[in-house]
């Protein structure tokens, strides 16, 4: 037990230089005149400037300010990294940055809709950095039925558990900007927030992802659900899942594809057939005019596509802008294989009403990649409306309201 406790004068001045989370002691339970006092909350303290960097195996504190997001940083030892509102990190660019909370920690990022918490960079470049990955210890369905399997983030980390009530944390008005960088295969991307069978025990609430070059969300199984998230400008697909992902709970999700961008969903369940269909009430997804798919001339450019077993229960879904481009026809739902087609479309586990499909070609029909197909028709229903989330600062970027679309 150490005796003497760094005054909060000095620390300020050390962690303005950088963060040293695994070696500062901020209560060590010792009040300087040899009586115990229970130790506080936090191990270490961010103070409004400073650097976030290594692997975090103590609980830590972030108080509202501007810091600096430096490499891989690691949450984990059952640590939880606690981020109040108004914080900022800006992410290193010159190397794979990137907040990652494996499933032995924990996250509480819990910002507001006036003061939410903002990882960007200073170059403001999609590519940037890594973005934000959380791991829990949900089940998943990976190919051939595996109960786990090895993440695709550059981290080499096994993912999949039994504990779907698994929590790994908060997140509330959190946006990320400019994720998508390269990993080490120098050809694969990261997402700008990415859900490794995270549990539902976990919240995901009010949450933006802002021109990345991968998905905007991407779930590898895991029951976690996610509420009000916003998806804006990526240029894969704005909402992807594979591995059975099998969240209840979903509500008002939103993706804005402008410049680039491929699929506006992207389902899958790595060919699972016995998979629980996700549920998500109030869609809505808009394409730019502008918007082209990363690969000129490829098939990415219909709303929502199903393929290998993919499931998912949609209801109130609002689809605008979807327009045949580069020789390819662009549709509100495309089913890729006929299998996905005999064993979840057919058995009620794909559904995708009421839906409104406007300013979109192929109106009224579901798109197939394959003969014969199921020619599954519909009629744009009246009563779908467009989603509805709450305006303010943490869908706002240089100016730029991104909830624009919605009004």
């Amino acid at each position: 037990m150490k005796k003497n406790l760094l005054t909060l004068f000095s620390l300020a001045i050390a962690l303005s230089v950088t963060l040293t989370s695994c070696t500062i002691d901020i209560n060590d339970g010792d009040n300087g005149n040899g009586t115990i006092t229970n130790p506080g909350t936090t191990e270490s303290v961010l103070s409004g400037s400073g650097t976030l960097s290594g692997t975090i195996t103590k609980d830590i504190l972030i108080k509202k300010g501007t810091y600096i997001l430096d490499g891989v940083v690691k949450i984990t030892n059952g640590a939880t990294i606690t981020i109040e509102p108004g914080a900022v990190f800006n992410a290193v660019t010159t190397k794979s940055s990137s907040l990652v909370v494996l499933q032995d920690g924990k996250i509480n990022a819990v910002g507001t809709a006036s003061e939410p918490i903002v990882f960007t960079t200073t170059n403001k470049q999609p590519g940037d950095w890594g973005g934000i990955t959380l791991y829990g210890n949900a089940p998943i369905k990976a190919v051939n039925g595996l109960s786990q399997a090895l993440s695709e983030d550059g981290n080499s980390v096994y993912y999949g558990g039994n504990d779907a009530n698994h929590n790994s944390g908060t997140m509330k008005f959190v946006r990320v900007e400019y994720g998508g960088k390269k990993i080490n295969d120098g050809t694969s991307e990261t997402n700008s927030m990415t859900f490794y069978a995270v549990g539902a025990g976990t919240t995901l609430e009010n949450l933006v992802s802002y021109k990345g070059t991968d998905d905007g969300y991407e779930f590898f199984g895991g029951t976690v659900s996610a509420k009000n998230i916003v998806s804006y400008g990526n240029y894969d697909d704005s909402f992807d899942w594979q591995d059975a992902w099998s969240g209840q709970n979903n509500t008002n999700w939103y993706a804005f594809q402008t410049g680039t961008g491929n699929f506006g969903m992207e389902i899958e369940a790595s060919a699972n057939v016995d998979n629980i269909a996700p549920k998500i009430s109030n869609i809505t997804l808009i394409r730019d005019a502008n918007t082209n798919p990363e690969v000129a001339g490829s098939v990415e450019i219909s709303a929502i596509q199903f393929k290998r077993q993919g499931t998912g229960i949609f209801s109130n879904v609002y689809i605008s802008g979807y327009k045949n481009l580069g020789g390819k026809s662009a549709y509100s739902v495309l089913i890729q294989d006929a299998a996905t087609e005999t064993n979840q479309v057919n058995t009620g586990k794909v559904v995708v009403a009421p839906m409104t499909y406007l300013n979109s070609d192929n109106a009224g029909v579901w798109g197939y990649a394959y003969t014969p197909n199921g020619g599954k028709t519909f009629t744009n229903a009246t009563t779908v409306t467009k989603v509805s989330l709450v305006p303010g600062a943490w869908a706002t970027v240089d100016g730029v309201n991104l909830l624009a679309g919605l009004q």
